[in-house]
């Protein structure tokens, strides 16, 4: 396996995967094809990860913007889903992989929703990597989602006004039980976060690539860590703060 140093190691990933329908029009297939494709990039991510020792991989899967694109198209998305979560959960099992979800999943279709929460349940035992899948999701709703709990909260006494802080706030995104991203990769060569853990990336490293996410392989991967490792992440404080000198 690639030398990476351990201490350069993100404890935390996640990853834009963009450029499917691109993938599928370049090569004259259509749109669902390349999702299946995609499919086959997030499995060799999934392992990558798991092999190299990272905590924590978030998905972006499907975006609360992604239910307006055309009705087959979400369809075979969910379908794509439903299929991916049955065929890898005994891989899930094997690995002590512990999948999680964050976004408005009740949108989801009952069939994909019976699937993941049956999932989910079965790898609550597995800890060796949670992989996060962010269904239906979208960063100014969960902040929106928060606020309005928060508001409900200091309305029914169960905090004061003056106990809201960064700290208090993060409490109530989906990613609570989880850190910050360190390392957030975007492919097909589009530069915006695309309304994805806004709150959370407020100091994460970002590494954008050309690279369609079909054709994203394990050594793409690496190349994404190692830029990482390169470089300081200073939260603020001066180069000599953070390494004593």
């Amino acid at each position: 396996m690639e030398h990476i140093k351990t201490d350069k190691l993100p404890r935390h990933i996640a990853i834009i995967m963009d450029g499917n329908g691109r993938w599928a029009r370049e090569n004259a297939l259509k749109r669902v094809l390349g999702h299946k494709k995609g499919a086959q990039a997030v499995r060799t991510t999934v392992r990558t990860c798991r092999e190299l020792g990272i905590d924590y991989l978030t998905l972006f899967a499907f975006s609360v913007e992604n239910w307006s694109r055309p009705g087959d198209e979400v369809s075979a998305l969910m379908a794509l889903l439903d299929e991916y979560l049955k065929n890898e959960l005994a891989e899930m099992l094997k690995n002590d992989i512990r999948l999680i979800t964050i976004g408005r999943i009740g949108r989801l279709t009952e069939t994909v929703r019976i699937r993941l929460e049956q999932t989910i349940a079965e790898t609550a035992h597995c800890s060796g990597m949670v992989l996060n899948l962010a269904l239906s999701y979208g960063g100014r709703d969960e902040i929106v989602d928060a606020a309005r709990r928060i508001a409900a909260d200091v309305k029914n006494g169960i905090i004061r006004e003056d106990d809201i802080d960064k700290d208090r706030f993060r409490r109530y995104l989906f990613t609570r039980d989880m850190p910050d991203p360190d390392l957030l990769i975007r492919t097909s060569g589009e530069y915006r976060i695309s309304n994805f853990l806004l709150w959370q990336i407020a100091y994460t490293e970002l590494f954008f690539t050309p690279v369609l996410w079909p054709d994203f392989s394990r050594e793409h991967l690496i190349e994404a860590i190692h830029s990482y490792g390169r470089r300081e992440r200073r939260f603020g404080l001066t180069s000599e703060q953070v390494t004593g000198t």
